[in-house]
C-alpha cells in the first residue's frame, strides 16, 4: 500500500491563556495521498484551520501546544522536525492559501515583490525571469491586464483580487501539497468557478494533492474526495463525499446541509424621503505612468450612476469582483473622492468639507467586508466598540459608554464579559458580530454592509442575516447591502442593483430581477449561483 502524502495522527492543539487552557483540537486523524483532494468542513471555531495551520506549524507557539499526536510529511515528523527542515517545506513541498488575503499580503509591497519572491528565494531566479513566470501565474488565476497590476499595492485590488494573488504565490514553486484555507471567500460565483477550475486543472496536471478547508459546501462536492466534518475540535463523520452528502449519518452533518439564509426582506413601508440619493456619481482612478508620472487613462470605478433608497428598505448591489461595488459603497459615504451629487435625507452631502461631515458620520455608517482587518488586534472589544463614541458623544461618563457597548454586544447576541476579549480570541462569524456592534452602538440611520457575510460558513451567514433583519426591524434602518452572493441578497434586499465594469447594468425589485432577468450579465450571474445551490441540495 502507498504511502500517504500526509499523515495526520491524533492531533491535539491546546491554546493556553491566564485563565484557563482552550482544547482547539481533540484526536483528529486523516490521510492524503498523492493528487487526492481531502475537505475539512464546519463551522466558524470548529478547529479546521487551527488544524491545517498545525501542519505547518504555523501557530504561536506559544499560547498554543501539541500535547499529543504525530503529523508527517513523506514520512517526516513536521510536529519535531528543526526550523532549517520545516523552511525547506514551507512553499516548496507543502504551500498554503490563507483566508484573509488582506491581512496576508504586505501592505507595503507590491505585487510583483511579493509573488516573485518566493520565486527568487526558492528556486534561485532572476529578477527579470521571475517578473515573467509572474505575470504568467496572475494570468493563470484570472488577473486581468496583469502586466499593468504588477507595480499596484495590496490596497488597491478588489478582495477577489487579492485572493487570486494569493493563489499565485501558493503556486509559484509548484508544492505535493496545497492546504487551501477558504480560498474562494472573496470571489464571486462566477469567479469561484473559475478559480476551482484552475485548481483542478493543475492538480491533474502537476499531481498536486490538496486539503481544502472550506464553509461552502457546494465547492466541497466539487473539489473533494473525501470529507471531514469537524465541530468542537472533533471530526464527527468522515466518508466518501458523495455518501456524506447523499446519506450524512451525523445530527451536525445533516444540520451543516441543510442550513442557508432564509426569510424574506421587510416589506416596504409607506412612501417615504429616499435615505439616501446619488445622480451621476464617477469614481475615476487615474493611471500614471513615466518618470512624471502623467495621467494616460482612468479607472472607471464607478461611472455614472444613479441610486436612490427609500427609509427602512435594502438596496442589494451585485456583481463580480473588481465590478465597483465596494468603491460605490465608500463613494456613497464620502470615503472615497467623486463626482455628482449625493444627498442625505435631501440635503447634498457632495461638496462637504470634512468638519462639515462629521456630525453626518454617526447617522451613515458601513461594515466593513474583513473584520480581521478593520479591528484593530491592540485594542480590546470594549475600546473598539466605544471608539466611535468618544468622537460623536465625548460627555459620556465611562459607565454610560460601558453601557452602551453592553448594549450593543448584547444586540448582536454576543456577551456582555466578551468586551474585555481582544479581537484575535474570536471565530470569523464573532468578528462581524463585533464589527456589526461598533456600528450600532452610535444608532446610525444608514448602514453600508460590504460583503458582511462573504467570509462566514453557511449557518452563521444565516444567524447574520436574520440578525441584520431583526436589527433593521428594530432600528428602522437602511442598507446598501454589497455581495455576490445571490443567496443572501435574496433574503435581505428589496432591490437590487447589478453592476459590471463600474456601470450599472440592470436596477429594479428584487423579486422582478431574480424572476425574470433583463441582461445577459445578470442572468449568467443567477444561473452561477442556482448551479452552485442545486449541486449542495441534490
Amino acid at each position: 500500500m502507498t504511502e500517504p502524502l500526509l499523515s495526520v495522527e491524533d492531533l491535539h492543539v491546546d491554546f493556553t491563556t491566564e485563565e484557563q487552557v482552550i482544547h482547539a483540537v481533540r484526536g483528529v486523524s486523516f490521510t492524503i495521498a498523492p493528487g487526492q483532494t481531502v475537505a475539512l468542513v464546519g463551522e466558524s471555531g470548529s478547529g479546521k484551520s487551527v488544524t491545517a495551520l498545525s501542519v505547518l506549524r504555523l501557530l504561536p507557539y506559544p499560547p498554543a501546544s501539541h500535547p499529543k499526536g504525530r503529523i508527517a510529511f513523506k514520512g517526516e515528523d513536521l510536529l519535531n522536525a528543526a526550523a532549517p527542515a520545516l523552511r525547506a517545506v514551507r512553499g516548496n513541498g507543502i504551500s498554503m492559501i490563507f483566508q484573509e488575503p488582506m491581512s496576508s499580503l504586505n501592505p507595503l509591497h507590491t505585487v510583483e515583490k511579493q509573488v516573485s519572491e518566493a520565486l527568487i528565494v526558492h528556486r534561485g531566479m532572476s529578477r527579470a525571469d521571475a517578473r515573467t513566470r509572474t505575470i504568467e501565474l496572475l494570468k493563470e488565476v484570472g488577473i486581468q491586464n496583469a502586466e499593468t497590476r504588477l507595480a499596484d499595492y495590496p490596497h488597491q485590488l478588489s478582495g477577489g483580487q487579492r485572493q487570486r494573488v494569493m493563489i499565485a504565490m501558493a503556486l509559484a514553486n509548484e508544492p505535493d501539497l496545497l492546504i487551501a484555507d477558504e480560498p474562494t471567500t472573496a470571489l464571486d460565483v462566477t469567479v469561484q468557478a473559475q478559480v476551482l477550475d484552475l485548481l483542478q486543472s493543475l492538480q491533474k496536471s502537476r499531481g498536486l494533492a490538496i486539503l481544502f478547508i472550506t464553509h461552502d459546501l457546494a465547492i466541497v462536492r466539487k473539489m473533494a474526495e473525501t470529507v471531514h466534518v469537524m465541530t468542537e475540535g472533533l471530526i464527527v463523520e468522515s466518508g466518501p463525499t458523495e455518501t456524506i452528502f447523499t446519506a450524512p449519518q451525523h445530527p451536525y452533518t445533516q444540520k451543516l446541509l441543510a442550513a442557508e439564509p432564509r426569510g424574506e426582506p421587510l416589506p416596504p413601508g409607506p412612501e417615504v424621503e429616499p435615505i439616501v440619493t446619488t445622480e451621476a456619481l464617477k469614481v475615476w482612478f487615474p493611471i500614471k505612468r513615466g518618470l512624471l508620472r502623467r495621467t494616460v487613462g482612468y479607472i472607471k470605478a464607478v461611472d455614472d450612476v444613479a441610486l436612490s433608497i427609500p427609509r427602512g428598505q435594502t438596496l442589494g448591489v451585485v456583481g463580480e469582483s473588481g465590478s465597483g461595488k465596494t468603491t460605490l459603497g465608500r463613494a456613497v459615504l464620502r470615503l472615497v473622492k467623486s463626482e455628482g451629487r449625493i444627498a442625505y435625507l435631501g440635503q447634498a452631502i457632495s461638496d462637504l468639507n470634512s468638519s462639515a461631515m462629521r456630525p453626518l458620520r454617526r447617522n451613515l455608517q458601513m461594515v466593513f467586508q474583513d473584520p480581521y482587518g478593520s479591528l484593530s488586534p491592540r485594542m480590546s472589544v470594549a475600546e473598539v466598540i466605544s471608539e466611535g463614541l468618544g468622537v460623536h458623544e465625548p460627555k459620556l461618563t465611562a459607565a454610560e459608554r460601558d453601557a452602551r457597548v453592553v448594549k450593543a454586544l448584547t444586540e448582536v447576541g454576543l456577551e456582555p464579559a466578551d468586551r474585555h476579549r481582544y479581537p484575535h480570541e474570536f471565530s470569523g462569524g464573532q468578528r462581524q458580530r463585533i464589527a456589526i456592534a461598533r456600528v450600532m452602538v452610535l444608532e446610525p440611520q444608514f448602514v453600508v454592509l460590504d460583503e458582511p457575510t462573504s467570509a462566514l460558513d453557511v449557518s452563521v451567514q444565516a444567524q447574520v442575516v436574520d440578525l441584520l433583519r431583526d436589527l433593521q426591524r428594530r432600528h428602522g434602518l437602511t442598507y446598501l447591502f454589497i455581495s455576490h452572493d445571490l443567496r443572501v441578497v435574496r433574503a435581505l434586499a428589496n432591490h437590487i442593483m447589478v453592476m459590471r465594469d463600474g456601470k450599472v447594468v440592470e436596477h429594479g425589485a428584487a423579486r422582478d430581477v431574480f424572476a425574470a432577468p433583463k441582461s445577459d450579465y445578470t442572468r449568467a450571474l443567477l444561473a452561477a449561483a442556482l448551479t452552485q445551490t442545486a449541486a449542495t441540495l441534490s
